[in-house]
């Protein structure tokens, strides 16, 4: 048909034929010009079919120092098989997958930020669940950060509880066990309000009474619930000694408790995080929520439930009050909260640093915790300050012969190493120096091939790494990876990062170098890199629960401890932790001060926060992580009694 003098003609066989052969071509690897290596496997593409599939990687892509090149893209945590299957689909729009990958696929699509496949993935999952799948279903759901299909799932629970209460996932969920004392002629209110009460309950132990969720379920809570429609916790009643036992649902013995210690302390929103198997990837919001209950027996009660973000099971079982006179409102114990300031108050504060600081190096050195230079609003420092935990004091050392902020400090072979940063009247600095602690002198090592400011540095196998950072104009980070040889004095580049990154952290741990977060413009990453010094390669790693920039970061016991940072709108407290074995990050209790740019160290075994920025103040304050506890404070017990 030809109307107006135009030729129009389509060709239906044209597309399929032209998508199949392109696929052809990228299985044989013609033509192609990106590699993606998924756990040692390795698969060729077209980078241009990726990058209009692929927002995540469209973002690598646009982002390559050499686009002319062959890009080389590297995942450690996914399924090679997955992704294969996401790149057929990029090709053929076809998308095939056997039912054990299904979850691989969707774990995929989601880095790649395929959106329509994790949807399709989805919806397959939800038209396979039943009553004996959908705990493992919600637990994965809630890993990925699905609401969507949370939401779908948690209706099938709630119309399916008690065959799903009956199934082995179920029953090895994580437990609080309840033991709620009623007064005569008073009855439980209807299980919506009756667990609203609860979780509420939960929160004013966890962030006022200081109890670790974990901690809660390590015995039996018992209640009160009053005559004016209140649950108090049973340990203030006055007179309550009894122990009765109760036998359904796992419930033994109720014991009578202690009242509890230290309740005006202030706490995190985060749980240790330690329980499983409900125990879910933090995503920065911790989610309070309850799904569904069933009374089981005469007074005893079965309710799902997520507590601040892990997955529950609430057993609660009701009985009459052993008061005397059940009928009066329960006096309560004079609380440890009226005496709990005295005690506190002999708890000394750590010592403050003589300066506030933020954009500090901080590196620990032959027992003590030295703190160089950084930005108190009104200048950047020369001044270094070193801390004795023995004496609990900070004392000044020789400073540095630049004054100079938004760097990181490195100790490599007994020496502290510094490079590059900002003065306060250029953006970006070449410079370093390094300290001998022997003679207490600051000296002028090689300068950086780049100027820059917001770069990472660590010390690995006798190198010193200087890591991304600002580029010259200030406005998007950097690539660039160079090593130092401290015994030649010269400098070599290295594999270039995958994305570009400025005001990321950056340590060592087991022989690698990682690079956490940062920021590639001003938008804030959470994204991870691990490099191979053996090999001179970047892999990308599972990433962080929260994108930050400006965040510390400490090793400890095996495992990398992330503190603080920026978000792009608020200074942070919270903190997270990566477990290498599993390739897993979780949130721990947050900071007692919000800190971006501050220094973290570990120094006897001791997790240390210094100064910073939190969104108002610069900091000299100290705290330091009780790992036992899950806990930061600013005091020190040890100097208690001194």
């Amino acid at each position: 048909m030809i109307p107006n003098g135009y030729l129009i003609f389509e060709d239906e066989s044209f597309l399929d034929s032209t998508v199949a052969k392109m696929n052809a071509l990228r299985k044989t690897g013609q033509f192609c010009d990106v590699r993606l290596q998924v756990c040692g496997h390795e698969l060729m593409a077209h980078r241009a079919v990726l990058a209009c599939c692929s927002p995540y990687l469209f973002e690598i892509f646009n982002s390559d120092l050499e686009p002319h090149g062959i890009s080389h893209v590297k995942f450690e945590d996914l399924d090679p098989e997955a992704v294969e299957i996401l790149l057929n689909y990029a090709y053929t729009a076809q998308l095939k997958a056997d039912k054990e990958l299904v979850k691989d696929v969707y774990s995929a699509a989601k880095r790649l930020r395929m959106d329509r496949v994790k949807q399709i993935c989805g919806d397959y999952l939800l038209s396979k669940m039943d009553s004996q799948s959908a705990i493992s279903y919600r637990n994965f759901a809630s890993s990925m950060g699905d609401s969507r299909l949370l939401g779908k799932i948690d209706s099938y629970i709630q119309e399916h509880f008690l065959e799903t209460s009956e199934q082995e996932d179920f029953l090895k969920l994580p437990r609080l066990k309840l033991e709620v004392m009623l007064e005569d002629n008073l009855t439980l209110p209807s299980n919506g309000k009756l667990y609203s009460k609860v979780m509420a309950w939960v929160q004013r132990n966890m962030w006022e009474n200081g109890e670790p969720l974990d901690r809660l379920m390590e015995e039996v809570q018992t209640l009160y619930y009053s005559a004016d429609h209140k649950l108090l916790d049973g340990s203030l009643i006055e007179g309550q000694a009894e122990v009765f036992g109760v036998e359904d649902d796992h419930i033994q013995f109720v014991q009578k408790r202690a009242p509890r210690e230290n309740v005006h302390r202030q706490l995190s929103t985060s749980s240790s995080g330690s329980l499983s198997p409900g125990s879910v990837k933090q995503t920065g919001k911790h989610e309070w929520k309850y799904i569904a209950s069933e009374k089981t027996s005469n007074n005893t009660y079965l309710c799902l439930a997520v507590l601040n973000g892990v997955l529950c099971v609430i057993s609660l079982h009701g009985r009459s009050s052993p008061q005397t006179s059940p009928s009066a409102t329960p006096c309560l114990l004079k609380s440890m909260s009226f005496e709990g300031p005295l005690e506190e108050s002999q708890d000394r504060l750590l010592a403050p640093m003589h300066y506030a600081r933020s954009g500090l190096g901080m590196a620990a050195l032959n027992g003590r915790l030295i703190a160089a230079g950084g930005y108190n609003r009104e200048e950047c420092l020369r001044t270094v300050e070193c801390y004795d935990p023995k004496t609990d004091s900070w004392t000044f050392i020789a400073p540095m012969r630049t004054p100079r902020a938004r760097f990181q400090m490195a100790v490599l072979m007994g020496q502290l190493y510094v490079m590059g940063g900002s003065n306060g009247h250029s953006d970006e600095l070449s410079c370093g120096e390094t300290y001998n602690p022997n003679a207490d002198e600051w000296t002028q090592v090689p300068e950086l091939r780049t100027n820059r400011c917001n770069a990472g540095v660590c010390s690995l196998k006798n190198q010193l790494y200087v890591v991304g950072g600002s580029d010259p104009c200030g406005q998007k980070g950097l690539k660039n990876c160079d090593a130092f040889d401290p015994v030649t004095k010269t400098w070599t580049s290295c594999d270039p990062l995958n994305i570009r990154r400025h005001q990321a952290a950056v340590c060592e741990l087991d022989g690698f170098m990682y690079v956490i977060g940062g920021a590639e413009s001003w938008n804030c990453l959470n994204s991870v890199e691990r490099y191979n010094p053996d090999n001179n390669t970047w892999s990308l790693i599972a990433p962080m629960n929260v994108a930050r920039r400006g965040a510390g970061v400490a090793v400890y016991a095996g495992k990398l401890f992330v503190v603080g940072g920026f978000d792009g709108s608020h200074a942070l407290r919270c903190v997270e932790v990566y477990d290498p074995a599993r390739n897993e990050w979780r949130m721990l209790g947050s900071m007692t001060s919000a800190r971006s740019n501050a220094g973290v160290a570990v120094l006897d075994d001791v997790i240390y926060a210094v100064g910073g920025f939190d969104g108002n103040d610069f900091l000299n304050s100290v705290e330091v992580y009780n790992p036992e506890t899950d806990e930061w404070t600013p005091c020190s017990e040890s100097f208690s009694d001194a």
